[in-house]
């Protein structure tokens, strides 16, 4: 008889005797969710819930969460497996190792809660039970360290030195400042020292390195599940030689962990480093654990060792990779049996075996299937059977029976925007329904209800919640999506608000490597040779140093930084090497000078031309926006915020936007779209979105559905999916004004639709869309709001926006919890192609395999049905009818398949989070702006995902192929579009900004100084001040002060970093920028130092004196000099009144050059002698 939804508990009580079995009926849908949640609740135990695989572990994660309601006080858990294959050439990511670790410390000591363990894990053999707890430390405020004992103590425990904390298991010790990322922690951690004392302890963000919470104490675990300490490593090579027959001084991974290196795949030498290991069953408890069998757990662990022993015997005759016997690694079914006898078990069964120690429990089936629900879209009303369970329910009302005896019903939707769309539904048939927010706000609306005169008036409510499925209680039906339409999809889609400065990406020099080009403004093109640390005179300075042709040297002091540029635009191993002091570069420079202005001229005549249209001037609705803003349910990164204000401030103005959002695949970008979307549909106009592929256009219309689901907008989607006569009612929507925002993909621009008032047009992937498509959207520029999305520019848009003829955002945050997808780049061979497939599905995922071919797809799709047969593979092409493919996608998108083998058809659009590796087939075939795109479709959710980019004998690939796939593979971080699209610049060429060709006039100089020189001729043609183009010296003045002016080595050690520092703070644009950036090092590295004071002393009088006309300031002991240029912008009435009253101390020399005589005790009085004269001389 089905449970009453009357109590989070059960009801009745169970024994907990050690070894005791309750048998309990199969569950129905997600009933097992709720089942074990109210088993959680019931009894005060340690809940191990047992899962086949780890398939479906988040899933039920979130349900059992959902179930229990944020406010229980019951934490659900996992021990993840390293979703790795046996005896893998792969180590688990440091994120798995750090939720393991966590998972294992905390067990001996958990006493309730609920663990989800896959069958695998359970298996393993572990560290010894002792190993967690002896090498843990713990640390709190105001305790006394040793910094060079808790250096010890982290390297002997794992965790690596490094300059920057970024990853689990890393640390970086700055003088005082210790910043290290503890494994289990969710934030890395800043210790912040008083001589010896722990002054504070502050969780900080990897990304911006700023600190965020203070904390009391924090716990440091080990960073592996083996001990890396000398004690550990000799036990390994101890065991190594007694287990192994094979030469020491030639075996790589003896040899590594030898010298303190552990070698990718090291995890399947455990036993090695231990004495004995420990199982799972050691860190428990049974009089205080519970395990919960949701299905039989012998076939599964059946086909797990088979897996396993020809794994083995795969491996096991491989001389230089010795393997260990796959008992010492996994328990086998015997043991894992054996040992589980101890502990109390729920076993959810349909047959069970009589015993004294077994209990059935009738009662115990809490569940009931639903009835067919099922949507009969062919059907006048699709919705048949949903209401006849409605009307029955109105009939009881009717016999006035008591409201208890009715049922009352749940529909769990996917989003808000699914939650309309059932409303909707509902709303033909004449169906009211509620919202609510929470499973308990159901439980107590039912209670209430119970024993009621009164039926509810809604007896159907909706919530935002993926179940994978739905069943029966007595008095209320729980009814998922999939329940309805026949499938459902779990998208996690958590964001973090990391940021990742877009001014960094495009100036930095920190990815500068020795032997890089790079571009001197005055002496032309050298080779980055590194930085050099030289003292004169007793002053220390930092240089970059430049090689030039010849072998001639020039340091360039680190305050000059601004006259640097990154050399791209053409390939950097032809970049040309300029003599110094040679013709050769002031003539190129002055050719380049020359079409900047030429450029410039065209740029300034487009620029009127736009200036000239007057668009729609947008106003917001300040209230309605913040409510639209509020809607969204993640954190806006510092990147989407600045793009949001750009789009917001450019829909303000009565100039039409034309502006690039360019961001990595996944990182917000749609965002930014449907906020002006939402502003210009609040203005009362129309919204159009264009995107490259019927797939996309699908994907974004339901996404907007769910965005704009509380809001009274028509959406509709138009592509090649709709037959004629949708079409045509889209089409008559649109000119009517019936429809607000339509989706669509090239159908869109074609001659016959017409708008009623279209104010933004909002782009995908523009360098999709053919010539003759682009010329057609050229044309709305001059009429609408243009806003275009991309991940990956081509160069000649790139181009564009950097010159100013399109606006400019970059998005380049990546989500939480979003790895870098690994990249390799393989010889094409079956034994890979089978690995990676193998790895991708044994964690519960699915593959993408492109192979770009319509004729041959099949026969590559036959050929991994042959490689692995007993896997499902679907193939998809664009040559499809339209109806089939959409089936085929929806197909994989909902797990049907373990394979997709299809064309570069899945280039853009498609949203599989399940999806964690692509295998490209021959890809040397492949753009770079398509191998990224293509590479993005993986990776989108928490798990390590894999590119696996597949080519001929290297010999036959071409050279220009060969520098993509280098590209592709060497820029596996987050973020990285951006780069890869200057990359592409460096292959291709810069390209011309207002041509067609894909070579520029800039290659001689480099594109970095082409675009500054163009910054310059704009700026000079519209001040009218053509003369200061032909001097493209540095702006700045040049200031020493005669003391040290620098970042020292044992401040800031990464050389990279102090790089990127030096050019972050000369290029600097006011004091706001010097004192964020004086916070920031000071939040990072500690204290400022004299000599990194005095280096933002020397940037701060350079942004006060360059716009005086002053050129150059020399301080000494006995005063200082002043450079004049020949017009500058100081007070001669001062300047000669200071003279005439004291010329002892004030003098002008040469005309320009004004000399001050006047001791100074230190430094801060000689600045302050300097900060009284610049406010005495100026305007």
């Amino acid at each position: 008889m089905p449970n009453k939804l009357n109590a989070n508990q059960l009801p009745f009580t169970l024994d907990f005797k050690p070894g005791f079995h309750h048998y309990f009926d199969k569950t129905h849908g997600s009933a097992l969710a709720l089942s074990i949640a109210k088993i959680a609740v019931s009894y005060n135990k340690l809940n191990l819930v047992f899962l086949p695989n780890a398939r479906n572990l988040n899933r039920l994660k979130q349900e059992i969460e959902f179930f229990l309601g944020e406010d229980s006080d019951i934490q659900v858990f996992t021990l993840p497996d390293w979703e790795t294959l046996p005896y893998d050439y792969f180590s688990p990511h440091q994120d798995i190792i750090s939720e393991r670790l966590e998972t294992l410390y905390r067990l001996p000591r958990q006493t309730k809660g609920v663990l989800l363990i896959p069958i695998n894990s359970a298996l393993q053999r572990l560290p010894h039970i002792s190993f967690i707890e002896q090498q843990c430390l713990l640390l709190e405020k105001g305790q006394e360290i040793d910094v060079n004992s808790l250096r010890l103590n982290l390297n002997e425990n794992g965790y690596r030195n490094v300059s920057t904390v970024m990853e689990h298991g890393e640390y970086a010790v700055r003088g005082s400042i210790i910043d290290l990322y503890p494994m289990g922690a969710k934030s890395p951690i800043r210790i912040e020292l008083f001589d010896v004392e722990i002054e504070s302890l502050r969780y900080f963000d990897s990304e911006s390195q700023l600190t965020t919470q203070k904390v009391d104490s924090i716990n440091l675990l080990p960073a592996k599940e083996y001990p890396t300490s000398e004690q550990g490593i000799s036990r390994f090579r101890q065991a190594w030689r007694s287990t192994f027959d094979t030469d020491i001084k030639q075996n790589t991974i003896y040899r590594d962990v030898s010298n303190g290196i552990f070698p990718a795949g090291i995890e399947y030498y455990l036993p090695l480093f231990f004495e004995d290991t420990s199982c799972l069953f050691d860190y428990l408890s049974p009089d205080k654990t519970l395990f919960i069998f949701p299905e039989a757990t012998d076939e599964p662990i059946r086909q797990f060792w088979s897996e396993l022993n020809s794994r083995y015997e795969q491996h096991r005759y491989d001389v230089e990779r010795p393997i260990l016997p796959p008992e010492e690694l996994f328990l086998s079914i015997e043991d894992f049996n054996r040992s589980k006898k101890s502990f109390p078990q729920i076993i959810f069964s349909k047959s069970y075996e009589e015993s004294e120690k077994n209990q059935h429990l009738s009662i115990g089936k809490l569940h009931s299937a639903l009835p067919n629900l099922l949507i009969e879209h062919k059907n006048k009303e699709p919705l048949t059977r949903l209401k006849q369970i409605i009307d029955d329910h109105q009939i009881n009302v009717q016999k006035n029976k008591k409201h208890q005896d009715s049922q009352h019903i749940l529909i769990c939707a996917e989003s808000k925007g699914r939650q309309e769309v059932i409303r909707e539904l509902l709303l033909k048939l004449h169906i009211e329904s509620r919202s609510i927010n929470s499973w308990n706000d159901f439980v107590e609306i039912n209670q209430s209800a119970v024993g009621s005169e009164q039926p509810l008036k809604q007896p159907i409510h909706l919530i935002n919640m993926p179940l994978a499925s739905g069943f029966s209680l007595e008095n209320a039906l729980i009814i998922a999506e999939s329940d309805l339409f026949g499938s459902h999809v779990l998208v996690d889609k958590r964001r973090s608000n990391k940021a990742i400065s877009p001014d960094q990406l495009i100036h930095s020099l920190a990815e500068l490597k020795i032997g890089d080009p790079v571009v001197h403004v005055d002496q032309g093109v050298g080779r980055y040779q590194g930085l050099q640390t030289i003292e004169t005179g007793g002053i220390t300075t930092e240089f970059l140093t430049l090689e030039y042709a010849g072998g001639s040297k020039l340091y360039v002091p680190v305050q000059s930084l601004e006259l640097i540029h990154r050399f791209s635009g053409t390939n950097p191993e032809t970049a040309p090497l300029h003599k110094l002091g040679s013709e050769v570069w002031s003539k190129a420079k002055q050719k380049a000078i020359e079409k900047a202005r030429d450029t410039a001229v065209e740029l300034l005549d487009i620029y009127a031309r736009r200036g000239a249209e007057v668009g729609f001037k947008h106003k917001i609705n300040e209230i309605e926006y913040n409510k639209f803003a509020q809607e969204f349910p993640y954190p806006l990164t510092d990147d989407q915020s600045t793009s949001i204000d750009n789009v917001l401030d450019d829909m303000k103005s009565s100039q039409p936007m034309d502006r690039l959002i360019c961001g990595d695949v996944g990182f917000g970008k749609t965002e930014v779209a449907m906020r002006g979307a939402f502003v210009c549909l609040q203005s009362g106009m129309q919204v159009a979105m264009l995107v490259p592929t019927t797939l996309l256009a699908q994907q974004h219309h339901n996404s907007f559905l769910d965005r704009f689901s509380e809001w009274p907008i028509n959406i509709a989607v138009l592509s090649r999916f709709q037959t004629k006569k949708q079409q045509a009612e889209t089409l008559s929507k649109l000119e009517s004004g019936q429809v607000d925002l339509v989706i669509g993909t090239h159908r869109l621009i074609s001659g016959n639709l017409k708008f009623k008032n279209l104010g933004l047009l909002i782009i995908d992937e523009e360098h999709r869309f053919g010539v003759r498509q682009k010329e057609i959207l050229k044309s709305y520029r001059a009429k609408v709001d243009i806003l275009t999305l991309t991940a990956t520019p081509i160069p000649r848009t790139l181009n564009m926006s950097m010159s100013g003829m399109r606006d400019l955002s970059i998005i380049a945050t990546p989500p939480a919890k979003r790895l870098a997808i690994k990249t390799f780049v393989r010889q094409r061979n079956l034994p890979l192609i089978k690995e990676a497939i193998q790895r991708e599905i044994s964690r519960g995922g699915q593959v993408f395999f492109l192979h770009n071919s319509v004729d041959t797809i099949d026969r590559t799709a036959k050929e991994i049905c042959e490689l692995l047969p007993n896997i499902e593979v679907a193939v998809a092409h664009g040559q499809m009818p339209e109806r089939q493919l959409e089936n085929i996608m929806s197909d994989f998108q909902h797990h049907r398949y373990h394979v997709l083998v299809s064309t570069t058809i899945i280039e853009t659009g498609i949203d599989m989070p399940n999806a964690n590796t692509i295998i490209m087939d021959r890809a040397d075939k492949l753009g770079l702006a398509q191998l990224h795109q293509l590479r993005g479709r993986v990776g989108r959710s928490h798990h390590q995902a894999y590119a696996y980019l597949l080519t001929p004998n290297p010999k036959t690939i071409t050279k220009d192929a060969s520098k993509r796939l280098e590209a592709i593979s060497k820029l596996e971080e987050l973020g990285a579009g951006f780069i890869l699209a200057t990359h592409d610049l460096e292959i291709r060429g810069a390209g011309e900004f207002l041509g067609d060709e894909q070579t520029g006039h800039m290659q001689t100089i480099g594109f970095s100084l082409y675009m500054d020189l163009l910054e310059r001729a704009i700026k000079a043609l519209k001040s009218g001040d053509e003369g200061s183009l032909s001097d493209v010296k540095s702006e700045q003045t040049e200031v020493n002060l005669g003391i040290s002016a620098l970042l020292p080595d044992d401040y800031v050690v990464d050389v990279s970093v102090r790089l990127s520092l030096y050019k972050r703070i000369a290029s600097a644009k006011d004091n706001r920028d010097l004192r964020s950036l004086q916070v920031e090092l000071i939040d990072r590295f500690g204290l400022l130092p004299n000599s990194a004071k005095c280096l933002f002393k020397v940037s701060e009088l350079k942004l006060k004196l360059t716009p005086m006309g002053v050129t150059k300031l020399y301080a000494s002991e006995s005063g200082w000099t002043l450079d004049f240029n020949t017009n500058p912008l100081i007070s001669t009435d001062k300047l000669i009144q200071l003279i005439q009253s004291n010329p002892a101390q004030y003098r002008l020399s040469k005309g320009t050059q004004f000399k001050i005589t006047q001791s100074a005790q230190n430094l801060d009085e000689r600045l302050q002698q300097i900060d009284s004269l610049i406010e005495k001389l100026a305007v």
